[in-house]
């Protein structure tokens, strides 16, 4: 007699979150330091948040000055929002990472 097991109910992982939706959502964005940088990376902010206010935008370069991170914080209205967002920012040539 064999006993029948039924697996756990275990929902894919991947597909939730543990962000609050809507909710304020930094992202940090690095790239070479070049003219134009920060000013691509918030007109990408303003195709997914236009409310996005370019005054928040926080800027660091790196030590030896060659690159420059930015934080862009958006207001998330869902992972769909911030997912093409992340599309969008790793596309650009000008961007090497997005956090």
């Amino acid at each position: 007699m064999s006993a029948s097991i039924t697996p756990p109910n275990n929902p894919d992982l991947r597909k939730e979150s543990l962000i609050e939706y809507p909710c304020s959502f930094p992202i940090k964005v690095m790239g070479a330091r070049v003219d134009g940088f920060a000013e691509a990376m918030v007109q990408i902010a303003k195709q997914f948040d236009p409310q996005y206010d370019p005054a928040t935008l926080e800027m660091r370069p790196s030590k030896a000055g060659n690159y420059l991170s930015v934080t862009l914080t958006i207001w998330a209205t869902s992972r769909e929002q911030l997912d093409n967002m992340y599309l969008a920012l790793t596309a650009h040539p000008m961007v090497k990472v997005a956090l």
